[in-house]
């Protein structure tokens, strides 16, 4: 399928596409800020520069994107018809290098949690802050928002 824009409108809306400071993201360290938590952001002595650190507990976030981190079972996770080759490598590379970090980050002692954009779209962003909260003062080691258990959409309370 032939892009339906010419390149150089491609190429500017691509580049408007952030890595850092989303607005999901900001929700979420605006909820978080207001509960009380200070936080460091894209720290870059941890692998892959998550998006907010949490030195005094150990624990880092990532807000990840449902298209690019393909958030298994979503609708926000569509694959591109053109060039899916080259979108299939994309896609692999970016889910293995986000088991990678994760490890990296779990070998040297820190606890993570990821909240998928769907769930920061979806419902109140008050109940993921308030289960990432819940979630620290567990023993816990990782928290995902919403859990890969259960279907996106569904009613059932958040993971805690």
């Amino acid at each position: 399928m032939v892009d339906v824009v010419d390149s150089a409108t491609r190429s500017r809306m691509m580049s408007g596409i952030r890595a850092a400071n989303t607005r999901p993201e900001l929700k979420l360290r605006r909820a978080l800020h207001t509960r009380g938590l200070r936080f460091r952001l894209h720290d870059k002595s941890l692998p892959g520069r998550p998006d907010i650190v949490l030195p005094r507990w150990r624990v880092v976030i990532e807000v990840r994107g449902c298209f690019w981190h393909r958030h298994q079972d979503c609708r926000l996770a569509t694959k591109p018809s053109t060039r899916p080759d080259f979108w299939e490598a994309k896609f692999r590379a970016n889910v293995e290098r986000d088991k990678r970090n994760v490890g990296l980050l779990r070998d040297a002692g820190w606890r993570v949690a990821i909240v998928w954009e769907c769930e920061l779209k979806a419902r109140d962003i008050d109940a993921a802050a308030n289960a990432i909260l819940t979630w620290m003062q567990s023993d816990e080691g990782m928290l995902e928002i919403p859990s890969m258990a259960r279907p996106v959409g569904a009613d059932s309370a958040l993971l805690s």
